[in-house]
C-alpha cells in the first residue's frame, strides 16, 4: 500500500509542477516550443492521474457509465482548446483536430491498446453487445458528418446553402446523441466478489475519486489551452503544417486522457472498459463535440465552423468507421488487429504530413 500511494502521490506531484511551469512559462512569454514540450509532459502526467481516478470508478459504476462520464472529461480541453482556435479563425486546423480525435481514438489508440493486451494476454474477449452499438452509431455518425462535404463536392443545389445544411445536421446529431445516452449507460457496477484481495485495499473512496477527476479534469482543461497558444509559434519552428499539427498532434494531445486510460485499461486486461473509454470518445466527439462547435461558431466566433470537410478528411473517417466497426464486431480482439489499425492511421497521418 505505501509503494502504491507513493506512486499516485508521484504522478500528482509531477501533474502539478508541471502544470504550474507550463503556466509560468506562457504567462512569461517563453520559448514557444519550450512550453509546447512542458504542456505535452503536464497533459500526460494528468492524464495518467485521470485513468488512475477512471478505474477505481469502474468498481462503483459499469463500463457504459465509466466510459461516458470518462470520457466527457477527456473532452473539455479539446472542446476549450476548438473554441479558442475558432475565434482566432483557424478553422483549418479546428477541421483537422476534430477528425484527428475521431481517427486517433478510432485507429491508434484502440490498435495499440489491442495490440499491447494481446501481446500480453492473446486474444482478448468482451462483451461485443455494447461495442457494436457504439461502432454502429459512428458510421451512422460519420455518415451525417460526410453528408454536407458530398453535398458541396457533387455540387448539388444544397451547395449554395452549407452553413444552414451545417446547422441542421449539428441539431440533428446532438437530438441522436441525447438518444445514445442510455444506450450507453447499460452495465452494472462490478461485484465485491469479482475482486481479488488486492484490488480491495486499493479501493478509494467514492469521493476521493469524484475530486481527483474534477481537479484533474479542469487543469487538463488549462493546460491544453496554453498547450495550443504555444502550438501555432512552435508549428513555424518546427516547420510542420497546420493540417498535420490538427491532425495529429492537437487531435492526440486534446484526448491524452483517453488515450493514457484506454491503454492502460487494455494492460490489466479490462478490455470492456478500455473499448468503453476509446470509442465512446470518438462517438462523443462524432455527436456532441462537433455539433456543438459548430452552433458556437456561429454565434460567439468570426468565422463559422461547417461541416464541408477536405475530401481526404472524409475518407479517412469513412476507413475508420468501417474497420473499427468490423474488428470490434466478434467480441475478440489481438495484437495483430491493432497492428493494423495503427497502420492505418499512420497512413492517413503521414498524408497530411506537406499540408
Amino acid at each position: 500500500m505505501r509503494a502504491l500511494l507513493k506512486n499516485e502521490w508521484s504522478f500528482f506531484a509531477i501533474a502539478l509542477v508541471a502544470s504550474i511551469v507550463t503556466a509560468v512559462l506562457t504567462f512569461t512569454s517563453a520559448s514557444p516550443v519550450l512550453t509546447f514540450l512542458i504542456s505535452a509532459v503536464a497533459l500526460a502526467t494528468l492524464a495518467s492521474v485521470v485513468g488512475q481516478a477512471t478505474e477505481q470508478l469502474g468498481n462503483y459504476m459499469g463500463p457504459g457509465a465509466t466510459g461516458v462520464l470518462q470520457s466527457a472529461i477527456g473532452n473539455l480541453p479539446e472542446l476549450f482548446v476548438s473554441f479558442f482556435a475558432l475565434q482566432a479563425g483557424l478553422v483549418t486546423v479546428v477541421q483537422s483536430a476534430l477528425v484527428g480525435s475521431i481517427l486517433a481514438n478510432s485507429l491508434f489508440v484502440l490498435g495499440l491498446a489491442f495490440f499491447l493486451g494481446g501481446i500480453k494476454y492473446g486474444t482478448q474477449k468482451f462483451m461485443s453487445e455494447s461495442p457494436r452499438a457504439i461502432v454502429m452509431m459512428m458510421v451512422l455518425a460519420v455518415s451525417a458528418l460526410v453528408v454536407p462535404t458530398l453535398a458541396h463536392a457533387l455540387h448539388t443545389p444544397a451547395e449554395a446553402h452549407e452553413e444552414t445544411l451545417s446547422i441542421a445536421s449539428a441539431i440533428i446529431l446532438l437530438i441522436v446523441f441525447a438518444a445514445s445516452i442510455p444506450l450507453s449507460l447499460q452495465g452494472g457496477p462490478l461485484t465485491d466478489t469479482g475482486l481479488h484481495a488486492e484490488e480491495k485495499e486499493k479501493l478509494w473512496t467514492l469521493p476521493r475519486v469524484i475530486g481527483v477527476l474534477a481537479v484533474a479534469g479542469v487543469a487538463a482543461a488549462l493546460v491544453s489551452d496554453w498547450f495550443v497558444q504555444a502550438l501555432e509559434p512552435a508549428i513555424d519552428t518546427l516547420h510542420i503544417s497546420q493540417a498535420f499539427a490538427g491532425l495529429v498532434v492537437v487531435a492526440i494531445a486534446g484526448n491524452a486522457v483517453e488515450n493514457v486510460v484506454g491503454i492502460q485499461l487494455a494492460l490489466k486486461n479490462k478490455a470492456d472498459y478500455a473499448i468503453s473509454v476509446i470509442m465512446n470518445s470518438s462517438l462523443q466527439v462524432a455527436l456532441a463535440l462537433t455539433p456543438i462547435l459548430v452552433l458556437l461558431s456561429f454565434f460567439f466566433t468570426p468565422v463559422a465552423l461547417t461541416l464541408v470537410l477536405p475530401p481526404l478528411l472524409v475518407v479517412g473517417l469513412a476507413l475508420a468507421a468501417i474497420l473499427s466497426a468490423f474488428i470490434v464486431y466478434d467480441g475478440e480482439s489481438n495484437w495483430l488487429e491493432g497492428l493494423a489499425l495503427m497502420g492505418l492511421y499512420v497512413m492517413i497521418a503521414i498524408s497530411f504530413w506537406w499540408g
